[in-house]
């Protein structure tokens, strides 16, 4: 549920806190006041598309914060997949806006754009005043008779959608595929070639880096050797190397230290530096002893890289990757030299795999056919419900095998009847826009049960409706708000009457700018508002008397 939304510097925004509750939140205000910049600043939150032109003028930043409890245990489970913290069941959306990028955080922790819209779709849906017009398209019905028909369906999706995935890679191996005999021999001739060239060097994993080494250690044996001995003569013993002179340190020190206690431990620190540097020339003059330069030893090791450059140039960044060239060489190779076995077995493949993603769109198609009936019948009663009195709704599942996708062979189409006698038509042929938004409130009735998602968000839900019609869409809104969490922007009083908890969102200048503010209203408040709502300007007594009528009838229908 959406405990809370801060926001700070935002369009007409200075700075302003809303605390949400359970149920039906209603926020209304004058137009223009900036009801959308509270929707607004929510789908920032949740990693809508950010503008500088968004801050308010004269602040450097702009800053929104959502903060969520969440208790479904899927809910909870899904957060946790994306790796996002969660301290104590709350969820802190925090994002803040800058001219030249913006900077999201969950809980403290950076995340991108991205993710907070993913995080989106699990903790709220947002139904936007244009998002009706949606319904027309096939694929947004398709989508929403797919989350009716919920969990049993979304697993054969899963398993169709990983078949059909193995099956068009077929279908493309079995158009890469479809060559002559003449590009076939070439192909092969070729393969046999470097997977010849290859095998003849012999190659070791991991020996060009060892090479590589050995080549430069070589090459470089003369600088290598003249350093070497100059260290080694200046902390030799002779011609006041460091050996010579850490042992005159010693006598020095050794002929005084019996006085001081102090000496004594700098004299042991001396001798342990006189046994290390004896260690170190010990050491070096091993090393010098077995350092010379075979010239035979140093032509083998340069004819060795040249090859492996050689061949990394043409097959391969490293010996690995020459290796896993190889491999595919081989592959080509036993392909054509039983070419027709070879087509055999891909297309048997094919075939089984399409067999396969049919027979998993039939089983998808029937769950929609049984489900798409069920949703019909809920969507008629609905409907009677906001008004549509004699509507007749349909849910029409047509098969076609030769459209076969990862999401099946079938295309879905709502259609209505608004009049009685009239025959059933698609959607765009019937519905206004206010008969739109009332189908589209039908249909999240229906879905809200079949998910996770406990906060819904309505942005003027009441487009194009008025009068009675308003009251049943407020009624349904109503009967949603008691499982749900719902936050609704309106225009109409019959709807706003029906809130657990009323906001009233208002424009004032304040030293010659324009600010919006937010305000909880308490009950006489709110009466006052829907007074508003209903007569204008001036508030009369009847118009008074009228919204406590409404918010009378609306506490006897919830």
């Amino acid at each position: 549920m959406l405990q809370s939304l801060h926001v700070k510097n935002l369009a007409l925004i200075d700075e302003t806190e809303v605390a949400f509750g359970g149920g039906l939140n209603i926020l209304t205000g004058e137009t223009g006041a900036g009801k959308s910049i509270i929707i607004g600043s929510i789908n920032l939150a949740l990693g809508a598309k950010a503008d500088k032109e968004m801050i308010r003028s004269g602040a450097e930043y702009a800053l929104v914060e959502l903060v969520f409890t969440v208790e479904d245990p899927a809910q909870i489970k899904a957060i946790q997949d994306m790796e996002l913290p969660l301290e104590d069941g709350q969820l802190i959306l925090q994002r803040k806006i800058m001219e030249n990028r913006s900077q999201c955080k969950v809980c403290g922790e950076t995340v991108t754009a991205k993710q907070l819209r993913r995080l989106s779709e699990i903790l709220i849906d947002i139904h936007g005043q244009h998002e009706h017009q949606s319904l027309l398209k096939e694929t947004k019905q398709l989508e929403i008779l797919d989350a009716y028909a919920g969990s049993g369906l979304t697993e054969k999706k899963e398993r169709l959608r990983e078949t059909f995935r193995q099956y068009r890679d077929k279908c493309r191996e079995l158009s890469e595929n479809e060559t002559d005999e003449e590009t076939r021999k070439k192909e092969c001739s070729l393969a046999e070639f470097e997977c010849r060239e290859i095998e003849e060097a012999a190659l070791i994993p991991g020996e060009d880096a060892d090479v590589e080494r050995e080549y430069q250690r070589m090459n470089n044996a003369r600088k290598i050797e003249e350093a070497a001995l100059n260290a080694h003569a200046l902390c030799g013993y002779e011609n006041s190397g460091a050996g010579s002179v850490i042992a005159r340190a010693i006598k020095e020190i050794r002929s005084v230290s019996a006085y001081d206690d102090t000496l004594k431990e700098y004299e042991k620190q001396l001798l342990d530096i006189d046994s290390l540097l004896n260690d170190y020339n010990r050491g070096m003059a091993e090393y010098l002893s077995g350092l010379e330069f075979d010239a035979g030893q140093f032509e083998q090791t340069e004819t060795r890289l040249n090859l492996l450059n050689r061949l990394k140039s043409k097959y391969g960044n490293t010996v690995e990757e020459i290796l896993v060239y190889r491999d595919r060489a081989l592959e080509i190779i036993e392909k054509y030299q039983d070419y027709d076995a070879y087509r055999t077995a891909l297309e048997e493949e094919t075939a089984a795999l399409k067999k396969e993603a049919l027979a998993l769109s039939a089983e998808i198609s029937g769950l929609r056919k049984e489900n798409a009936q069920t949703l019909a019948e809920n969507m008629r009663e609905a409907l009677s419900d906001l008004n549509f009195e004699q509507a007749v709704f349909e849910i029409r599942v047509e098969a076609d095998e030769d459209k076969l996708t990862e999401n099946g062979y079938d295309r879905v189409r709502f259609l209505i009847s608004t009049n009685p006698g009239e025959p059933v038509k698609e959607l765009s042929q019937v519905a206004s826009g206010g008969e739109l938004s009332r189908i589209m409130l039908a249909l999240k009735t229906h879905l809200a049960d079949k998910d996770e998602i406990e906060t819904l968000i309505f942005d003027e839900i009441d487009t194009g409706i008025s009068g009675r019609t308003a009251w049943k869409v407020s009624e349904k809104m109503g009967i949603l708000g008691k499982g749900h969490q719902l936050i609704c922007i309106t225009h109409l009083p019959q709807i706003a009457a029906m809130a657990d908890t009323h906001f009233v969102i208002e424009k004032q200048v304040e030293d010659n700018r324009s600010i919006t503010r937010i305000k909880e209203l308490g009950q006489k408040e709110s009466v006052e508002e829907l007074a508003r709502m209903l007569g204008g300007d001036v508030i009369t007594e009847s118009a008074i008397k009228n919204a406590e009528e409404m918010k009378e009838l609306a506490a006897k229908t919830k």
